[in-house]
């Protein structure tokens, strides 16, 4: 099984590159986020003719949005609403009864104080709410509440301390994979300057410390970094501000892809394709893909 996710920055304005990636490499799953569609204007067709026949999304005018696009069957179609209405996840259920979540988690706004910047308190907030609710899911199955009525499960304050799961002995109740763009890049790699971007928001120690308990949550594994030490540069943004982008190659590892322990066996291969950052009318992220023996 191949999956990517892809932070696309307007589906309809990028639908081209879109379709071109599935059809150079076709992956099964396509995640999708900033789609900023609402869901009766989403290209829903498009994938349709070219065989990506089971498609679900979660839109609103101009921010936001998340997408899973797949040519295998998905069931359990569900969203999550972490703090507000934003549209900003949608997960279900893969064959074999794994469970797969899309996130876009907030960019966070320029200034990394909560008092000064409402933004980035919310970013803060999310990841919280996020590590509060796979916490759950130690113990908790897979809940069956339809689409955009699922209660949030387990509330975290912010600023307080984390309720989470022993470390060494967390047992996930089924297999769970979730992608996207998380807006931090955790590594002192993942950075084009670990020293200069400490003070800068997605590099800041304290969203470190948060994606690192969502993290411990129930010990997911950093797929990319199964692939590429962590002692290596690796990047999946790149600023529009940055003219020759790769000259300069001031980039941030944003998008991941993580696992629950038990399906690391079945990894076979993670890369990321920083050539679509040379594509026509280019996202400033590009696609990560990784592929399981599933």
């Amino acid at each position: 099984m191949k999956i990517a996710t892809w932070n696309i920055n307007s589906v309809r304005l990028r639908i081209d590159i879109v379709l071109q990636f599935l059809e150079t490499h076709k992956p099964d799953i396509l995640a999708l986020q900033e789609t900023k569609s609402p869901d009766e204007f989403f290209p829903i067709k498009s994938f349709e003719k070219i065989g990506y026949k089971h498609t679900v999304f979660s839109g609103e005018k101009s921010y936001n949005g998340v997408a899973i696009v797949s040519r295998i069957p998905i069931k359990h179609i569900k969203t999550e609403k972490f703090v507000n209405a934003d549209k900003r996840h949608i997960s279900c259920e893969l064959p074999d009864g794994i469970e797969f979540h899309n996130f876009y988690v907030p960019a966070g706004g320029d200034i990394p104080d909560v008092k000064l910047n409402p933004k980035f308190a919310h970013k803060l907030d999310f990841v919280d709410k996020m590590t509060g609710f796979f916490s759950e899911f130690s113990t908790h199955p897979l809940r069956s509440t339809p689409l955009n009525s699922s209660p949030l499960a387990g509330e975290v304050r912010r600023g307080g301390a984390l309720r989470l799961p022993s470390q060494g002995g967390v047992k996930p109740s089924k297999p769970i994979i979730i992608v996207g763009d998380f807006n931090i890049a955790p590594y002192e790699q993942d950075v084009w300057s670990h020293k200069q971007l400490l003070d800068v928001v997605s590099h800041t120690p304290i969203e470190v410390e948060k994606l690192n308990n969502l993290k411990s949550s129930l010990d997911w594994v950093d797929v990319m970094r199964e692939f590429v030490s962590p002692d290596e540069k690796l990047y999946s943004w790149w600023s529009y501000r940055n003219r020759d982008w790769k000259k300069s190659n001031r980039g941030r590892r944003l998008d991941h892809i993580w696992i629950t322990p038990g399906l690391k066996p079945s990894l076979k291969s993670g890369s990321i394709l920083k050539e679509a950052r040379d594509f026509k009318k280019p996202s400033d992220h590009v696609p990560v893909i990784v592929e399981l023996a599933l």
